[in-house]
C-alpha cells in the first residue's frame, strides 16, 4: 500500500489476521547476529523500507518483525510482562491510547534519545513514548458530484450542505462506527473537545441517513464510485492512498480545525534486548528514518528536521493553528475510561437514532 503526501493532493479498516513473523536476516551474513523483535500494526510489506533503512545503518542486526493488530500488541506485551517473560524490543502502534497506558503503567521504560530533547512537546512522554507520524483526519468527497460548487471545507459547511441538499444525498454520507472502530472513537472524542457544537454535526449525518463502517477502505471504496458523495473524519494517510489510485477522491484538510493522530513507538520493560529497541527507535526519530517515513512509506514526518510536503514541519507552515495534534500524554487514557466511553457512545447513538 502506498500513501501520496496529503499536501500534494490538496493542491492540485479492516485490519489483517495477524501475519507470521518475518525475519530479516542481518545484512552482515552473521547467522549469529542479534535480533531486534518489533511489535507492530504498520502492515509489514509498508514497513520493509523502514527495516532495509534500519539494517541498513546497522548491518550487524537481524529484525524479527511482528505485524499484529493494535489490540494484539498491548495484551501481548502486558500478558508476557506479567508471566515474568520477556517481550518486544520495539512497539509500534496506532492505538495512542493504548501505548500510552502502556507506559503509564510501567510496561515501558525510558529511552534517552539523540533527538528526545529537539522532539516536539506534545509528541513525547516523559522520554518513554514518542509519537513518531503526523495523521491528520480529513473529509473525503466523490469529484464529480461536486462540479457546481465546493466540497464543504468546515463542519459548518458540513451541516449546511447536508440540510440544502436534503434527499439528493440521503445515504451518501459515511463515517466511522465508533464502537467498532478506534481511530473512530479518539477522532470523535477529540472532536468533543475541540468544537462545541459537534452534535449538530452528527444531528445532521443522521438526518441524511449517515452509513456506518469500521474501517476506511469501506468508506473511500463507496466514494470513490460515487454510492458516496461525503466522508467525515477519515484518516487521511489511507485518503490519499486510495485519491492516488482513484481520480474522483478529494481531500479536504477542516479549515477550523483538523484532528492529528499519530502512530507510538516505545520500547517495553520487559524487552528482551532494550538497548536494540533503542536503536530501532533512534533509527525512527533520526532524520534518515523520518525521510524514510515521509518519502517511501509516504507517512507525514513529525521531526523537526525533515522537510518536505509530507512532514509536520510543512503542513504548520501552511495551516499552522488549524491542525490539533492529539498530545502523547495520559490524558489519552480518558478515552480508555469504560463509563465515559459508554456515555459518548450512547449519545452519539441517541442523536443518530432521534433522526
Amino acid at each position: 500500500m502506498r500513501f501520496l503526501p496529503l499536501l500534494c493532493l490538496l493542491c492540485g479498516f479492516s485490519m489483517p489476521a495477524a501475519a507470521q513473523p518475518t525475519l530479516f536476516p542481518a545484512r552482515s551474513g552473521d547467522a549469529a547476529a542479534p535480533t531486534v523483535i518489533v511489535y507492530s500494526s504498520l502492515d509489514e510489506p509498508l514497513a520493509r523500507p523502514m527495516i532495509i533503512g534500519f539494517q541498513t545503518a546497522n548491518p550487524d542486526v537481524a529484525v524479527r518483525y511482528e505485524d499484529m493488530l493494535t489490540g494484539e500488541i498491548y495484551d501481548r506485551i502486558v500478558k508476557e510482562t506479567d508471566a515474568g517473560l520477556k517481550t518486544a524490543d520495539f512497539a509500534f502502534s496506532s492505538a495512542m491510547d493504548l501505548q500510552v497506558k502502556l507506559s503509564n503503567d510501567g510496561y515501558a521504560q525510558r529511552s534517552d534519545m539523540p533527538m528526545s530533547g529537539r522532539w516536539p512537546a506534545w509528541a513525547n512522554w516523559r522520554n518513554t513514548a514518542y509519537a513518531l507520524t503526523f495523521e491528520p483526519a480529513v473529509f473525503v468527497y466523490h469529484k464529480p458530484s461536486f462540479t457546481k460548487e465546493k466540497p464543504p471545507s468546515t463542519r459548518a459547511e458540513f451541516v449546511d450542505y447536508l440540510k440544502r441538499q436534503g434527499s439528493a444525498v440521503f445515504g451518501k454520507i459515511g463515517t466511522y462506527d465508533i464502537e467498532r472502530s478506534g481511530v473512530g472513537f479518539l477522532f470523535m472524542a477529540r472532536d468533543q473537545e475541540q468544537f462545541g457544537d459537534i452534535w449538530s454535526v452528527i444531528q445532521a449525518m443522521g438526518a441524511a441517513g449517515v452509513k456506518l463502517y469500521s474501517t476506511s477502505s469501506a468508506i473511500l471504496e463507496r466514494v470513490s464510485d460515487g454510492r458516496f458523495v461525503l466522508g467525515y473524519n477519515i484518516l487521511g494517510s489511507y485518503a490519499a492512498d486510495w485519491a492516488s489510485r482513484h481520480p474522483d477522491v478529494g481531500i479536504v484538510l477542516p479549515r477550523d480545525y483538523t484532528v492529528v493522530m499519530s502512530r507510538i513507538g516505545l520500547v517495553p520493560q520487559a524487552a528482551a534486548t532494550p538497548d536494540l529497541g533503542r536503536r530501532y527507535l533512534e533509527f525512527f526519530m533520526s532524520k534518515e528514518g523520518q525521510t524514510i517515513m515521509a518519502r517511501e512509506l509516504q507517512i507525514p514526518a513529525v521531526s523537526p528536521d525533515v522537510a518536505g510536503v509530507n512532514t509536520a514541519n510543512t503542513m504548520r507552515e501552511m495551516l499552522g493553528g488549524q491542525l490539533k495534534p492529539v498530545p502523547v500524554s495520559p490524558g489519552l487514557m480518558v478515552y480508555l475510561d469504560q463509563v465515559k466511553r459508554a456515555r459518548l457512545i450512547a449519545r452519539w447513538n441517541e442523536v443518530l437514532r432521534l433522526q
